[in-house]
């Protein structure tokens, strides 16, 4: 059985169907991606998987676990996490404010002012660690708002990481990224996926090309290819396409 599965989900918008009988399945210990032309219903695909929309038909299960239409706070809790296209950090906090914050232990005790984190040894060496993880050693200080773009990117990915996931989305984490930031993200990625499976959109094709060992192809709301990088290169539909040009 797959870590992850989601069966015939459709979802629409007043009129406009923007997913229509997609089915998917992502196995542990393994990074997968999705990919198609903006439009395609890709990030609307994630909402709908991680628990920010609920299906309109179709289920979602996670390690056999029926998940469809729960609130994104138990999905998380069941150890499902995600970055967004659109970052989402505290950019006045400092990079290990911003991880802290992100633990578990922490995020356990909600609103809680008599709690001062400046004290939490040990929570603030767990968010060392995983700023160290993502390549931000040294930069545990740093105002977030102040961060390089790259730095930014990464910062996210480790607030993620913070709450221990089984599974980790990724949206579009190439976006708005340099060479050498990208280098760097390979790196980090290539590195996780050693311990957590990972899901990806990505719109650079080299990119998801060069990591992912299952890529499925949505368009028009559907799946229309799935397989191996090599097999995709291969598939008419994907040769014919700019998509295939990109890959």
């Amino acid at each position: 059985m797959a870590l992850f599965e989601a069966h015939n989900l459709h979802k629409r918008f007043g009129q406009q169907v923007v997913l229509e009988d997609i089915s998917l399945s992502f196995e542990a210990n393994c990074l997968s991606g999705i990919m198609g032309p903006n439009g395609a219903g890709k990030t609307t695909c994630f909402n709908v998987l991680t628990g920010r929309y609920r299906p309109d038909r179709g289920r979602v299960l996670f390690d056999g676990a029926d998940i469809t239409g729960l609130p994104p706070r138990r999905i998380a809790a069941k150890g499902i996490a995600r970055s967004f296209q659109t970052m989402n950090l505290f950019d006045d906090f400092t990079a290990l404010e911003n991880v802290v914050l992100a633990l578990p232990e922490i995020r356990a005790l909600g609103i809680n002012m008599t709690h001062d984190l400046s004290r939490d040894g040990e929570s603030l060496d767990r968010a060392a660690a995983v700023l160290r993880r993502i390549g931000l050693a040294g930069r545990e200080y740093a105002v977030a708002g102040d961060l390089s773009y790259g730095e930014r990117r990464a910062l996210e990915i480790g607030i993620a990481l913070a709450a221990e996931p089984r599974l980790l989305f990724l949206d579009e984490p190439t976006s708005g990224l340099g060479g050498d930031a990208k280098a760097a993200l390979t790196e980090l990625i290539a590195e996780i996926r050693r311990t957590v499976t990972i899901v990806l959109i990505e719109h650079d094709m080299a990119f998801l090309f060069a990591l992912a060992e299952q890529i499925y192809v949505v368009h028009w709301g559907q799946v229309i290819a799935r397989g191996a990088p090599a097999e995709l290169r291969r598939n008419p539909w994907v040769q014919a396409s700019n998509l295939g040009r990109l890959a």
